[in-house]
C-alpha cells in the first residue's frame, strides 16, 4: 500500500471511529470497507499517535481520544479548550452549576471539557459525547450563530428525538433559534437529557463563525425556568468574553 492510501486510510478509519464510538474492529471494517488486517493497522497507528484509545474491555472497542477533540478544537494559535478554561472556571463558581464546552463534529456537537459541579445531583455527559444540534442548549445556540444556509440544511434533514422533550419539528426549532438569536442564549428543556435543563451560548472566531459553544447545565429542579433570565445572560457574557480571546469583535 503506498503512503497516501495508507493516510487515506488511517483518516477513513479515524472518521469511523468518531461516527459509531465506542466500535470494535469489525464494525470499522465494515464502515470503511477496508480489509481487517489493513483495519488493524490503522487503528494501532492511531493509537500510537494518540488519536484514538483502546477499552478495557474484550474484544477492544475503540474511541477517539481526548487529545484528537483538544486537537481538533484549536482556532487560530490557541486551542478552544485553551481559551474557554479560565472563563468556564468563573462561570462554574458563579452558577455552582456543570459548564459544558462543545466543538463541531461532523452535524453535531461534541464535548471536549466539562467542568462539575459539587452538588450530589448534577448533569453528566462524558467526554466525547455527542449533542444534536436541535436537541442540546449548546446545539441550538451553534445553530443560531450559524448561517440560514446552514441552517436550512440541517433542518431539511431527520430530527431524532434524544426524549421525548426533544424538539423534532423543524417550525419549533425555528422559533427556538429566533428567541436565541434575540436573546443571545438559547433553552432547552429535557431536550438532550430527561430532567436536565440547560442555557447555552455560541463561540465565534475572527470571522463571527461559530467555533463551538458552552452551557450551564443542571437537574431541572435547581435549573427552573424562573432562573433563565438570571442564567442566560451569566452564559451569554461568558461566550463574549471567550468569542473576544478568540478574536470576534463584538459590537453593543
Amino acid at each position: 500500500m503506498s503512503v497516501t492510501n495508507s493516510v487515506v486510510s488511517a483518516f477513513r478509519v479515524l472518521e469511523a471511529v468518531a461516527e459509531a464510538q465506542p466500535v470494535g474492529l469489525s464494525e470499522v471494517a465494515r464502515a470503511t470497507e477496508l480489509p481487517k488486517s489493513t483495519t488493524q493497522r490503522c487503528l494501532l497507528t492511531l493509537q500510537d499517535v494518540g488519536w484514538i484509545r483502546p477499552s478495557d474491555t474484550t474484544p477492544v472497542r475503540w474511541s477517539i481520544s481526548y487529545h484528537a477533540m483538544a486537537v481538533c478544537g484549536k482556532d487560530s494559535k490557541e486551542s478552544l479548550r485553551e481559551v474557554a478554561l479560565p472563563v468556564m472556571s468563573e462561570l462554574q463558581l458563579s452558577t455552582t452549576e456543570t459548564i459544558h464546552l462543545c466543538a463541531p463534529g461532523r452535524n453535531d456537537l461534541v464535548l471536549i471539557e466539562r467542568l462539575d459541579t459539587a452538588h450530589p445531583l448534577r448533569a453528566f455527559l462524558p467526554l466525547g459525547a455527542r449533542a444534536r444540534l436541535h436537541s442540546s442548549a449548546t446545539g441550538l445556540a451553534f445553530l443560531a450563530a450559524s448561517t440560514d444556509e446552514f441552517i436550512d440544511a440541517y433542518l431539511d434533514g431527520e430530527l431524532v428525538a434524544d426524549t421525548p422533550e426533544s424538539m423534532t419539528d423543524p417550525g419549533l426549532v425555528r422559533e427556538a433559534l429566533k428567541r436565541t438569536r434575540e436573546d443571545g442564549f438559547s433553552r432547552n428543556t429535557g431536550g438532550l437529557s430527561t430532567g436536565i435543563n440547560s442555557l447555552g451560548a455560541a463561540l465565534l472566531n475572527a470571522r463571527h463563525q461559530p467555533v463551538g459553544a458552552i452551557s450551564i447545565s443542571g437537574p431541572s429542579i435547581r435549573i427552573t425556568p424562573d432562573r433563565f433570565d438570571a442564567l442566560g445572560p451569566m452564559v451569554r457574557e461568558a461566550a463574549a468574553q471567550i468569542s473576544t480571546r478568540l478574536g470576534a469583535v463584538h459590537t453593543p
